[in-house]
């Protein structure tokens, strides 16, 4: 269940197989949550541990994106990325980056100097970097709507508007989505922003909670947009659990700059105004998100301020291309990411997949799992063969 990505994914994989398939959605349209709010970049598997689900998912899905792209006409442009380091601190974690991306094998990866950089991002400013030339950039809205057409091509079934409203467990899986009730051999959950109250409501109820942090964007005006040629990211630091603000090139020619990354009072906290009180609650009183906001308060505070500052904003977009201006940017739209916490306040950092009899829940898929759906779907599909425990 869940029609973003992941979900989506699955289904095909499963009515590819022959099997009887349905996909039940609460959204009346594909991909309405993080699948259609997110950054647009197929990544190359840069950053991730080696061996970790993440590393191997994200190499094997990229390789399976791009063809899927080709074959459906989606749009798909290896337009590269950079990764910037500004100053001999963020050179020595670059090389890090570096030996992970060589490790896990991502072609094409090499070492630039300030001279090396400028000849490829000319307004970039850094002491070094790391280019990456077959990380893209990709139509996700139209991949969801390629993956439906291949479900119902199979004779497979996508229910929108359809809210799951309850789950009974046993030897078959019985959900009410809408005003229907549905009898299942299996059921797969991939519900995102939802993932730990449906997994929940089908009996798994461990951890993780789902913390929501909305990412606000500022996109650069049109004329502007030819400041970066490609992705400019930075060095990630290892104190601060989100990427930072970077600048995006998208499929439709705009360029967008961020995210920065706030606690979002609703799930589905699109806006700041947006607020749900029991959600906010349920947030508050979590062990694991009171934990991790006393861990990282300071680094909240930093992105609060931003968050409310254009100027703080720019200022920090300023630090990779010297010639942005306030001029050059206005707001773009905003994404929530369903960051998941265990008990003890930690971020979960890799995928995570659960399996409690004849339920599997997708309990934990960040980035990269919009560029790894396809590969998370061959994933998914052995665990469903698996014999369940005892």
């Amino acid at each position: 269940m869940g029609a973003g990505l992941v979900g989506l994914a699955i289904g095909r994989a499963l009515a590819g197989r022959g099997a009887e398939v349905t996909v039940f959605d609460k959204e009346p349209e594909l991909a309405r949550h993080q699948s259609g709010h997110n950054s647009g970049v197929a990544h190359a598997g840069l950053y991730y541990q080696p061996g970790s689900l993440k590393a191997t998912l994200c190499r094997r899905g990229i390789g399976l994106l791009k063809d899927f792209c080709a074959e459906h006409g989606v749009a798909y442009r290896e337009i590269g990325k950079v990764v910037v380091a500004r100053d001999e601190v963020e050179r020595e974690r670059l090389r890090g980056i570096e030996s992970r991306a060589v490790r896990n094998g991502v072609p094409g990866v090499r070492w630039l100097d300030g001279t090396a950089l400028r000849e490829i991002e000319p307004g970039v400013a850094g002491v070094a970097a790391l280019h990456s030339p077959t990380t893209a950039i990709v139509d996700y809205p139209a991949v969801a709507r390629a993956l439906a057409g291949e479900i119902r091509r199979h004779g497979g079934r996508v229910l929108l508007g359809a809210p799951v409203t309850a789950i009974r467990p046993g030897a078959t899986v019985t959900v009410r989505a809408g005003e229907s009730e549905h009898r299942l051999d299996q059921l797969v959950v991939c519900a995102g922003l939802q993932s730990d109250l449906v997994a929940r409501m089908a009996g798994d109820g461990a951890d993780p909670v789902i913390v929501p942090f909305r990412g606000e964007y500022y996109r650069l005006v049109p004329e502007r947009a030819g400041l970066v040629r490609g992705l400019v990211y930075p060095v990630p630091d290892p104190a601060y659990p989100f990427l930072g603000v970077h600048f995006t090139p998208r499929v439709d020619g705009t360029v967008d700059i961020g995210p920065n990354a706030v606690p979002a009072t609703a799930r589905e906290g699109y806006r700041r105004r947006d607020v749900v009180p029991a959600e906010l609650a349920a947030m508050l009183s979590s062990p694991g998100a009171r934990r991790l906001f006393r861990t990282h308060w300071r680094a909240g505070v930093f992105e609060l301020r931003g968050s409310f500052s254009k100027r703080t904003y720019v200022a920090r977009a300023r630090e990779y291309v010297p010639a942005v201006r306030m001029a050059d940017v206005v707001a773009a739209p905003a994404g929530v990411r369903a960051q998941a916490v265990d008990h003890d306040g930690s971020l979960v950092d890799d995928f995570r997949i659960s399996r409690l009899g004849a339920v599997v829940a997708v309990r934990n898929a960040p980035s990269p799992a919009a560029t790894s759906c396809l590969a998370i779907a061959e994933h998914v599909l052995d665990r469903l063969t698996e014999r369940p425990a005892a």
